[in-house]
């Protein structure tokens, strides 16, 4: 991986949508769980691929998902191969903020997802039932009721980026790239980057690298503040953030010994 960079970006389920985080448990194996879609989407007939809008009851999952929200379409982006009945690696994003930094990535570059990710204990049953995350015995570095976590990532093949960072890219150019993107489902297309991958090594961590202290999720540890573009104060586990080429080869070794 020699002279590769990469961004960071938060992705995922949180507490504002669907209205609680994924888990990640006490040996640091997690579920990834997509946001809701947010918006109207076209009829399938005008998807791209021939393939159902997926819903939270669709998702493999290692918990039950609220009765109420298993006919809630998701938003699934990022997507991985051979996760949650994927087969492509490709992210798309509306926001400048984050699809700036994206849109410098080069071939050979990572994609990195992170996320706020709550602590529960192997055999959860889902949102609503509770647990006593004091009583945890947790593994040392993660934190002890939520925190930031890598899970994943994205060797970016091509990128696909608006050149004046206003307005989206060519919608059947994104279609040609990444066909299955969640953002071509949408109506209008939105995304300002569109991102595909290797799927050889694209795709989920075994095990999350914590971005959080052990001792508290809101602070940010030596891979935020040392490593990475971000100070690592106020909310940073909202922004994106960039490693240089020796910073990705040192987070790469944290993450493969993982």
């Amino acid at each position: 991986m020699p002279d590769s960079r990469a961004v960071a970006v938060n992705v995922a389920a949180n507490t504002n949508d669907p209205g609680f985080r994924g888990p990640v448990y006490p040996d640091g194996s997690f579920a990834y769980v997509p946001i809701p879609e947010s918006t109207t989407t076209r009829p399938r007939e005008r998807f791209p691929v021939d393939e159902p809008l997926p819903t939270y009851g669709d998702l493999d999952l290692p918990f039950r998902v609220p009765t109420d929200l298993r006919e809630t379409p998701v938003h699934m982006d990022p997507e991985f191969p051979g996760v949650h009945g994927r087969h492509r690696a490709s992210y798309g994003d509306p926001y400048g903020v984050k699809a700036s930094r994206i849109a410098g990535l080069e071939p050979g570059d990572w994609l990195l997802f992170y996320a706020t990710l709550s602590l529960r204990p192997h055999g959860w049953t889902g949102p609503g039932t509770g647990s006593d995350r004091d009583s945890i015995r947790r593994d040392a570095d993660l934190a002890p009721e939520w925190g930031a976590y890598l899970f994943a990532g994205i060797r970016v093949e091509r990128a696909l980026a608006v050149e004046d960072g206003e307005g989206t890219v060519d919608r059947d150019a994104a279609a040609a790239l990444a066909p299955t993107n969640a953002h071509l489902k949408r109506d209008p297309f939105d995304a300002r980057v569109v991102v595909a991958g290797d799927p050889s090594v694209s795709g989920l961590f075994e095990r999350v690298v914590p971005l959080s202290t052990p001792e508290a999720g809101a602070d940010a540890n030596r891979l935020v503040t040392d490593l990475s573009s971000d100070s690592g104060k106020g909310p940073w586990w909202r922004r994106p953030m960039m490693f240089d080429a020796d910073a990705t080869a040192t987070l790469f070794d944290r993450i493969e010994t993982e």
